[in-house]
């Protein structure tokens, strides 16, 4: 495999499958899906069955007990599960354009990870979007998605397909080129040189804490903001609590003031577990 895709949900399969019709359709196909499963339920299982019984997609389903929020460790069972050199992050409720994976591994370079962005889709609009509409690629398509109820927009630009204003928006843009868990990609070499996500954090900058050691081990950030696109498909985020954002700030500011590389609560436990 050239590239593993490692893709986390919980307990939404409906929007999880729109995902892997994505997937089925890209214009590079030597990678593998690895789930990282949060602890849904068995509807998610059995959708993902189904799927590799409908599709081509090698998909490996990395599950753990539900224990509420625990983004950050079945990430880390994923990592240590894929089989490849190469790996991209994203979430279950992203839809890849058919060049998605393509484009991750066009703009991959040593010393760097890609950073990418999202273009979110309204509620309604997602719930619209079925297979075909995804694979003909019509959710991509700026005149149809404004003819299923899409508001004109500045940032309706992100989903061009043409090559030069791609270059020239994702050159000038002001967003900062950060880790974000919908759409970053690295070498897995560097993903365990700092030993994976901190598994004590929960949501709130779990993601941008994980970048923020990869740069202080030297790994620069590249943007693909304008290359690399995926539609966000809208949903409920009942797993937001403000504990967990103090907590994790806290765990933020002590990375950035002593430069930390490796956290104490990532990878490392599970690799020493089997090495006994």
């Amino acid at each position: 495999m050239k590239a593993s895709v490692i893709i986390s949900t919980y307990n939404s399969p409906e929007w999880l499958q729109k995902v892997l019709w994505g997937y089925s359709v890209q214009t590079f196909t030597d990678f593998e899906i690895v789930i990282a499963d949060d602890g849904s339920d068995q509807r998610t299982s059995d959708m993902l069955k189904m799927m590799q019984q409908k599709t081509n997609l090698s998909i490996n389903h990395i599950w753990h007990e539900d224990q509420g929020f625990q983004k950050t460790k079945i990430l880390n069972k994923a990592i240590l599960a894929t089989q490849s050199d190469y790996l991209i992050f994203t979430d279950g409720d992203c839809i890849p354009r058919q060049d998605f994976v393509e484009t991750h591994l066009e703009h991959r370079k040593s010393k760097h990870f890609l950073s990418g962005g999202h273009f979110p889709l309204t509620m309604e609009i997602s719930n619209l979007i079925n297979k075909n509409d995804i694979l003909s690629q019509n959710c991509f398509d700026i005149n149809w998605l404004k003819s299923k109820g899409l508001k004109s927009s500045f940032k309706n630009i992100k989903l061009t397909q043409k090559q030069a204003l791609s270059e020239f928006m994702n050159a000038i843009t002001p967003t900062k080129s950060t880790w974000n868990g919908g759409n970053a990609s690295a070498w897995k070499k560097d993903v365990i040189a700092i030993n994976g996500f901190d598994e004590r954090m929960q949501y709130g900058g779990e993601d941008r804490e994980f970048g923020e050691r990869l740069v202080n081990f030297g790994i620069s950030p590249k943007r693909v903001r304008y290359f690399a696109i995926i539609v966000h498909l809208e949903h409920e985020r009942g797993y937001v609590n403000e504990a967990a954002w103090i907590k994790n700030n806290k765990i933020r500011s002590e990375t950035k003031e002593k430069n930390k590389v490796r956290t104490q609560f990532g990878l490392n436990q599970y690799l020493s577990s089997k090495n006994q």
